[in-house]
C-alpha cells in the first residue's frame, strides 16, 4: 500500500478543511483509502496530510492531476506543496 504525504501552508485551516472534505469523492475514486491530517503546534495553518492509496501509480497520478491543483488553489494553499510518496517499513516499539 502506498502513502502520500503532503506538507503545505494554507491561508485559513477552516476554509481549507471545507474544500478538502468536499474533494473526498474524487480522492476515493482515484484510489485514496483515507488518512490523517496533522497541524503544526507553532502554526495552525501549516499542515501535513498523510493519505493511504491502493497503489503508488494511483497516488502519483492523483498528485499530478488538474483536480488536486484546482482544489489546492480553491482551498487557499500558500506556495508550492511538498509531496512525498512513502512506504511504511516498520513500527516503533511501544
Amino acid at each position: 500500500m502506498a502513502q502520500f504525504l503532503v506538507h503545505h501552508k494554507v491561508e485559513d485551516y477552516k476554509m481549507w478543511k471545507t474544500v478538502f472534505d468536499s474533494h473526498f469523492s474524487l480522492r476515493s475514486e482515484a484510489g485514496s483509502l483515507g488518512g490523517k491530517i496533522f497541524r503544526s503546534t507553532n502554526d495552525t495553518n501549516e499542515l501535513f496530510v498523510l493519505l493511504e492509496w491502493d497503489s503508488l501509480e494511483n497516488a502519483q497520478k492523483f498528485a499530478q492531476s488538474d483536480s488536486i491543483k484546482e482544489a489546492m488553489k480553491k482551498a487557499g494553499v500558500v506556495g508550492i506543496p511538498v509531496v512525498y510518496f512513502v512506504d511504511e517499513v516498520a513500527e516503533t516499539a511501544k
